[in-house]
């Protein structure tokens, strides 16, 4: 079969299509025949290699969730699951391929009306905005901030701030067009990379999600209310800087929080319920996926070029 693997970390065209073995369910899994794979920002910043310190080595497969056809069933998987259409979660990588083997606990069926491109444009950066905004202690009445709201994640936590009753949206975008986009999508205020907006923005924010990271991270902080909170769901902009924690203590009278978020410390039976309410609610076209573009998976160099240009809003899906 035909996969992409990382032959060296660094820019996109580390990126090359490789021929592995076809491969066979093991005890307890699932072979998906596969039909459509999520591009994530942790697969940019892995490529990136961002994480060698956690033991990232070439020859690794990226790739998080994909979505397609059970063709076939591993020793004690009920044979009803052959043929279904199913998302699966793969891990850390292993998704760049036409066929994967994944655990039986880590695949979802699909409901009717949900395609296998939205259900990897959702299954995991969905879980991520609604866990995240949950880690954040939001409440209804509170105003949110989403920073790097065109991405994946931002462009579904728009939307469940919005529908959780906060007071207002705010987002930071890198053009009025994609702003114009998220307002469709829930958003009250469209800020510029900065965090300005004009003299109509709210003051200040209760809660901040933030996707981007980066040297602009602690400049956050101050657009905080007392006793808001800062939860960062990503680093696409790259780390902090070293010191920002700095920036937090120096307004210890404002307590204000700052804490990290990842899906992996969340019970698998709450991620699973959760994905599988919003893989209904987009069935019925009640919560929206976005896909910048649909690219064949031997262009997965152009969708990761697309990315670290910062051109994507919502998700590229990449079709074996």
């Amino acid at each position: 079969m035909k996969a992409v693997k990382i032959r060296a970390y660094g820019a996109p065209e580390g990126l090359a299509v490789v021929d592995l073995p076809a491969p066979s369910p093991a005890e307890g899994e699932v072979l998906i025949d596969v039909e459509a794979v999520g591009v994530a920002g942790a697969d940019v910043v892995i490529r990136r290699g961002d994480l060698a310190a956690y033991g990232f080595e070439p020859g690794f497969v990226p790739g998080s969730e994909v979505a397609g056809t059970v063709t076939a069933v591993g020793k004690d998987v009920d044979a009803s699951w052959t043929g279904r259409r199913v998302w699966a979660f793969t891990g850390v990588g292993g998704g760049y391929v036409e066929q994967a083997c994944v655990p039986l606990d880590q695949v979802l069926p699909l409901p009717e009306g949900l395609e296998p491109a939205d259900a990897v444009t959702l299954g995991s950066s969905g879980a991520v905005a609604h866990f995240a905004l949950e880690h954040a202690r939001f409440t209804p009445g509170e105003a949110v901030l989403v920073r790097g709201a065109a991405g994946s994640i931002g462009v579904v936590a728009v939307q469940l701030a919005a529908r959780r009753g906060a007071s207002a949206v705010a987002v930071t975008t890198s053009s009025a067009e994609r702003g114009e986009r998220l307002r469709r999508l829930g958003a009250t205020h469209v800020l510029d990379r900065s965090g300005d907006g004009g003299p109509d923005a709210p003051e200040g924010y209760d809660v901040v999600l933030d996707v981007v990271g980066g040297d602009g991270l602690p400049g956050v902080f101050d657009r905080l209310r007392p006793n808001g909170r800062l939860v960062a769901v990503g680093a696409v902009g790259g780390p902090p800087p070293a010191d920002f924690g700095m920036t937090l203590m120096a307004r210890f009278q404002r307590s204000l929080s700052f804490a990290t978020f990842s899906a992996a410390t969340v019970p698998a039976a709450d991620l699973r319920a959760v994905r599988e309410d919003q893989f209904a609610a987009a069935a019925r076209g009640e919560l929206v996926t976005v896909r910048h573009d649909v690219l064949p998976l031997d262009r997965a160099v152009v969708a990761h070029r697309r990315m670290d240009a910062g051109e994507v809003f919502g998700r590229i899906v990449l079709t074996p």
